[in-house]
């Protein structure tokens, strides 16, 4: 950087004031991230137009409501080191136009192992953007409106969840084909967001820890301003890059710890529930599945909203704590409540889903703050795996269980779940509100 410009540029990086391009970030994040929910939320409402054509018994809806979450397990396994060794924008770039693809051939298949195929591929790529859009977002994001902003993807997921709900119903009537058109539609988001995001530059703080200062430099110069800062580059980064064993050493594996488990134990129930709630409503005696399901999927969004309010606002902490504590108390009354009126049962579904996905905000905002940048997108991507293991084998064994033992079993289930979550995060879960990222990652070389 020449003399002028290291004059003027008096603004720390994790300080900048918010940008036209912070928006730009955010919304190529976003639009990315309503994708997301929206392939995982049309499956489900797809599935009971093509169970005749394509013969699916309980087993084989359970296989392609949870193949999804499968292949997320794999994506963000093997993205997260890729992302930290090799940058987060390659991925960032081009996942979309990938899974663009995979969704518009969904509309060609004719068999339920094809389809059981596309949905593992699409789970793969939806595991890449989990992983590098959180990471990008954050790492370009001033401290003071991190919560809020990365807190727009847990809207932008729930948005998407619930448009593949409303999608879904809408084109229900239109024919026999009327599920391949829903599968289809998943396409369009994809599309829409590709000039945003191929034309997004690599993170400054990415950059700066891999020994290309004069470039973070450069794009801080050009998308920021000359007044800003470029991030500090660290004195000696970690000798290995964003490798799993590095997340389980004793410096990081507490945190390796609390990522997974509050992760895992918010989405067990969250999908287990959200993806068949319109069956399990009727299981427990709700005359309108739909209606039941439609109050249930406005209450995600409505709960993602008020989350993005309050994540500044309160600590990380104690946001993650309350929200476990209150849906587990919500669920265990759902669970134990015999002959429940049907109002009041729909009335404690919203509070439950609207509660757990206001705690999504955590996901977006707290998760990536856990971790240094030159692990943050393996620790994420570490614990969306193991989330996802717990997902899909909960979106695979519900229809199951419900069946066997009935539903209220399994609402019993969820709420021990939401109970472990609870405790471990009590014992071990950091506060990282207001954390700035460069000091954190000159302290991390440090430890």
């Amino acid at each position: 950087m020449d003399e002028p410009t290291r004059v003027r540029a008096t603004v720390n990086y994790d300080d900048a004031p918010l940008r036209l391009f912070h928006l730009r970030a955010a919304l190529a994040s976003s639009v990315g991230v309503f994708s997301d929910g929206y392939g995982l939320g049309i499956i489900g409402i797809s599935l009971s137009g093509a169970a005749s054509l394509l013969r699916l018994s309980p087993v084989w809806m359970g296989l392609l409501g949870g193949a999804s979450l499968l292949g997320l397990f794999a994506g963000a396994l093997l993205t997260g080191p890729a992302a930290d060794r090799f940058g987060r924008r390659p991925i960032f770039a081009y996942n979309m136009a990938i899974l663009a693809g995979l969704s518009l051939l969904q509309g060609l298949i004719d068999s339920r192992a094809t389809l059981l195929a596309l949905r593992l591929a699409i789970g793969f790529l939806l595991g890449t953007d989990y992983v590098v859009s959180k990471a990008l977002l954050t790492e370009f994001t001033p401290r003071r409106f991190r919560g809020r902003i990365l807190g727009l993807l847990s809207v932008a997921w729930a948005g998407g969840y619930a448009c593949a709900y409303f999608v879904g119903y809408a084109l229900n009537d239109s024919g026999p084909q009327a599920w391949r058109w829903m599968l289809l539609t998943s396409a369009i988001p994809c599309l829409l967001v590709l000039p945003l995001r191929i034309t997004m530059p690599e993170s400054p703080l990415w950059l700066a820890n891999h020994g290309r200062g004069a470039t973070a430099a450069a794009i801080v110069r050009d998308k920021l301003g000359a007044g800003i800062a470029p991030p500090s580059i660290t004195s000696a980064a970690p000798a290995i890059h964003g490798r799993w064993r590095q997340l389980i050493s004793p410096a990081w594996r507490r945190r390796t710890l609390v990522a997974c488990a509050f992760f895992t134990c918010q989405v067990i129930p969250y999908f287990a529930v959200g993806t068949f709630v319109s069956q399990v409503m009727s299981a427990i005696s709700v005359k309108s599945g739909y209606i039941g399901g439609l109050i249930y999927n406005l209450s995600l969004l409505g709960g993602a909203i008020l989350g993005l309010m309050v994540v500044d606002r309160i600590s990380r902490r104690h946001f993650l704590l309350g929200t476990f504590g209150t849906a587990a108390m919500t669920m265990f009354v759902l669970s134990v409540w015999n002959d429940i009126p049907a109002v009041a049962m729909i009335i404690l579904f919203a509070v439950f889903a609207g509660v757990l996905s206001a705690a999504s905000n955590l996901v977006y905002v707290y998760l990536p703050e856990l971790f240094p940048t030159d692990l943050r997108a393996s620790g994420i991507g570490i614990a969306i795996a193991a989330s996802r293991i717990g997902s899909a084998a909960s979106t695979f064994l519900l229809p199951v269980v419900v069946a066997a033992f009935g539903v209220r079993s399994a609402l019993g289930a969820c709420v021990a779940v939401l109970a472990i979550g609870a405790v471990i995060c009590q014992r071990w879960a950091p506060e990282t509100k207001h954390v700035r990222l460069d000091a954190f990652d000159q302290a991390a070389v440090a430890r």
